[in-house]
């Protein structure tokens, strides 16, 4: 079975890459378990807790992060030097519980994948 990577490259609420992305980690989970999500660059923001999309009349997905453990997707990695580049901390509150990584590590982390997928 195939591993596949999704990683998420821009900001939320922007653009509908973030919730396509999601959409298609979900429908890609009753397919395969070997599944990894990587948040690099702005991709970042799409993890951040206490977003109020309502107020620029967006749609709410990110909670949807929060439950992906229940579909066995526990491979989650963010890069630190993304979070540092944007102003955040390693101890910025997230929805969900990944696993700061620096570039390389992400490199390193990202080669083990089949198939990469961006968002």
């Amino acid at each position: 079975m195939k591993k596949i990577a999704f990683v998420f490259t821009h900001a939320p609420h922007g653009s509908s890459g973030g919730r396509e992305g999601l959409d298609a980690v979900l429908a890609t989970s009753a397919l395969t378990e070997e599944i990894g999500l990587f948040f690099i660059s702005d991709g970042v923001f799409q993890l951040l807790s206490q977003q109020k999309p309502e107020t620029i009349l967006s749609r709410n997905y990110i909670a949807t992060f929060g439950v992906l453990a229940l579909y066995d997707i526990n491979n989650c990695f963010i890069c630190s030097e993304s979070l540092s580049a944007r102003g955040l901390d390693d101890d910025v509150d997230l929805v969900l519980d990944a696993a700061h990584l620096n570039r390389q590590q992400m490199q390193q982390s990202l080669s083990a994948y089949d198939v990469i997928l961006t968002f």
